[in-house]
């Protein structure tokens, strides 16, 4: 790749001439064929997110790698909702079922830098009920498409505790780039964590796009409902057909 020069003959960053900050997401309601992104509120999403993360309905282990949790009683579960409904960063964005119209998952815009145009997907709460489904890639893919296409954001990261191999595996997946591990990054229930770090850039995305929306089609899915062709192998396709040399 040709570098830029600057007038001391010093390798520089491509040129953003007409670069400007960007807006800060708004608390916006994002529906697919799927599910609904709306925002988290504490009246309409408290009961049915609390009867999706219930114990009965999946492990303790889900909350191994979350900064929250386990709830094990209404009365908190409602405390933390009421806390991220009231956040601005993280904003919150509860994930609705189209087909029952209830709220089964949770996950925000976090740590956002107007400035240079970045910002990350965190707080992924997803439900047992949403895990490895339709909805879940679809819900990914509307909180994606809504940073880059409406808000013309340059980065998208996530982050995750580097033992968290499903949180490493659904970022790989989803067509982020594994970029390191940050060693002690962070300390959360009572342990130290190494943390892994992801991202989509702006030049990435309208590959993925086009992957997303493929692999998301009916004409992918079967009558029981099993795909015909793996979102990987959507993007790979994708990334070739706009770069025949990747």
């Amino acid at each position: 790749m040709e570098q830029n020069l600057n007038i001391f003959g010093q390798p520089t960053g491509p040129a953003l001439e007409n670069w400007q900050a960007r807006t800060f997401p708004e608390p916006v309601t994002l529906t697919g064929q799927y599910c609904r992104l709306e925002p988290l509120n504490a009246t309409q999403h408290t009961d049915s997110l609390y009867q999706a993360f219930h114990p009965a309905n999946g492990s303790p282990s889900f909350w191994t790698y979350l900064s929250v949790g386990p709830f094990d009683d209404p009365q908190s579960f409602s405390a933390f909702i009421r806390t991220a409904v009231a956040s601005r960063d993280p904003l919150f964005f509860a994930v609705v079922d189209l087909r029952s119209e209830k709220a089964v998952g949770l996950l925000s815009l976090m740590r956002t830098d107007v400035r240079n145009g970045v910002t990350e997907v965190g707080n992924v709460m997803f439900s047992p009920s949403l895990q490895r489904t339709l909805l879940s890639t679809e819900a990914q893919f509307l909180l994606m498409q809504y940073v880059f296409s409406e808000l013309s954001y340059r980065r998208y990261e996530w982050k995750c505790d580097s033992l968290n191999a499903p949180s490493r595996n659904a970022a790989s997946r989803l067509g982020f780039q594994f970029e390191g591990i940050f060693r002690q990054a962070v300390v959360y229930k009572g342990r130290s964590r190494d943390t892994a770090w992801f991202s989509v850039i702006d030049s990435d995305w309208p590959a993925l796009k086009m992957a997303f929306q493929r692999w998301l089609s009916a004409d992918n899915f079967n009558a029981q409902g099993e795909q015909q062709f793996r979102l990987q192998q959507m993007i790979q396709q994708a990334q070739t057909q706009a770069d025949p040399r990747a």
